[in-house]
């Protein structure tokens, strides 16, 4: 592809250094980038109808090999671009060098990126919206049974427990909104821009963004091929998906524990140890706490990038692949793993402390007029007396001498305050949600 200007072939040590196959995975979205820019030439009149029609016959041939699972690679392909038109080559001979005319491979792995993002953020809504859904399906399922909501992992206020199902069913839907986002700014075409500023032939770059369902072509040339601030985007929303994730991980660990015992594992979402015959880990879990903190530093490697790269194209940014493939495979096998893991889950959560109730109790002398600090104060002073009893045994003269207009009648049971926060309206507004992301 590049050989004309050079009189000996490449190092071995800089062919190993400089040759990367993680875009082989971009081959179907190569093709079609072709497809697309071979119909153009033809439609300007740059090719004639024969020499466009050769060109198409064979990429609809490597295409079919694609899909069939047919198409080799050869270790002296430099990327996939180089692939394609050696393949082209091997199918119809000499027109296969008039395929390249009016583009470069700037443009070429810009476009077959978003091509391939555009896709991928999609899959990635659709994987966000069914587990924000198994949330809520699961919040019906188990929502009665009440637990602690926990601050600084301290017992705080009585919640069913669909009510902690569902806040991560919320942050799921943001993740797809998030993706949502980007797509729409991957989904302008820079093939066109050629090496940085376009081409003196007379290609028409609108023809062949509306030709691949962009929105439009680019409008900065240098901009097309030299940014990548849409590979961070994307790599950012997986990154932000995993933290989420990792943070539901992080209470399913807590949950498991004998000494939390909220919920049973499925043996089929739960592993063994090795050594110790009674354990069952949970090891879903595990794997996405440490897995997230791979995908952050994916946007950190994308950053890196980009902040000292001139304009316009440098090969640093061939890097771009690597770190946005790898985080989108981790978001997308995170998910499934970590929503089979919830879905087979049996939860059995203990009461929490019905000193967890004392908000309400606070509440209850607020509601007759009693400043909130003095009800505050007056509450901890009743929590401080019966020590490590249970609210509800409070003497009589325990409540007379926290506050005078205390009664038992404003000590509600766990369930009680509990039930002050219902989940099943709030489960349908989720599935609206998810299914709103569809649309």
């Amino acid at each position: 592809m590049w050989g004309g200007r050079f009189s000996e072939p490449p190092a071995e040590a800089l062919w190993r250094f400089t040759v990367d196959h993680s875009d082989r995975r971009l081959l179907a979205d190569d093709i079609a980038g072709s497809l697309a820019h071979v119909a153009m030439l033809g439609e300007v009149g740059i090719l004639d109808a024969e020499e466009a029609a050769a060109i198409t016959t064979g990429l609809e041939e490597i295409r079919q090999e694609a899909e069939s699972g047919g198409f080799e690679f050869s270790e002296a392909d430099e990327d996939v671009h180089s692939a394609v038109e050696r393949r082209l080559y091997e199918l119809i001979g000499a027109p296969a060098g008039k395929l390249h005319t009016g583009r470069s491979r700037n443009d070429q792995v810009a476009l077959d990126l978003r091509l391939y993002l555009r896709r991928a953020a999609r899959e990635r809504i659709d994987d966000l919206a069914a587990f924000a859904t198994l949330m809520a399906d699961r919040s019906d399922e188990v929502g009665e049974a009440v637990v602690a909501a926990y601050t600084h992992l301290q017992q705080a206020q009585p919640i069913p427990v669909g009510k902690h199902l569902l806040a991560y069913g919320w942050m799921a839907v943001r993740d797809a909104e998030r993706f949502a986002g980007v797509a729409g700014r991957l989904n302008v075409s820079p093939l066109g821009a050629g090496a940085a500023a376009g081409s003196s032939l007379p290609i028409d770059p609108a023809i062949t963004a509306s030709a691949l369902d962009f929105d439009q072509a680019f409008d900065n040339s240098i901009d097309a091929v030299g940014s990548r601030d849409v590979v961070a985007e994307y790599a950012f929303c997986c990154a932000q998906a995993m933290t989420h994730l990792s943070r539901l991980a992080e209470d399913i660990v807590l949950w498991a524990t004998s000494e939390f015992g909220w919920i049973t594992l499925d043996d089929a979402y739960a592993t063994g140890s090795s050594a110790l015959p009674h354990k069952k880990n949970p090891d879903i879990a595990e794997l996405t706490r440490g897995k997230s903190a791979s995908v952050a530093a994916d946007v950190a490697a994308l950053l890196g990038i980009q902040k000292g790269t001139p304009l316009a194209y440098n090969r640093d940014l061939q890097e771009d692949k690597r770190a946005v493939f790898h985080a989108d495979d981790t978001l997308a096998t995170a998910l499934p793993a970590l929503g089979g893991l919830l879905a087979t889950a049996r939860f059995h959560p203990p009461q929490p402390d019905d000193r967890t109730v004392a908000l309400d109790v606070a509440e209850a002398l607020v509601a007759r007029g009693v400043p909130f600090r003095e009800a505050h104060e007056a509450v901890g002073r009743l929590v401080a007396s019966v020590g490590g009893g249970s609210l509800r045994d409070a003497t009589q003269e325990q409540l007379a001498g926290a506050h005078p207009l205390l009664t038992g009648d404003d000590l509600p049971s766990v369930e009680e305050a509990a039930a002050r926060h219902p989940v099943a309206g709030e489960a349908n507004r989720l599935r609206t949600a998810c299914e709103s992301l569809g649309s």
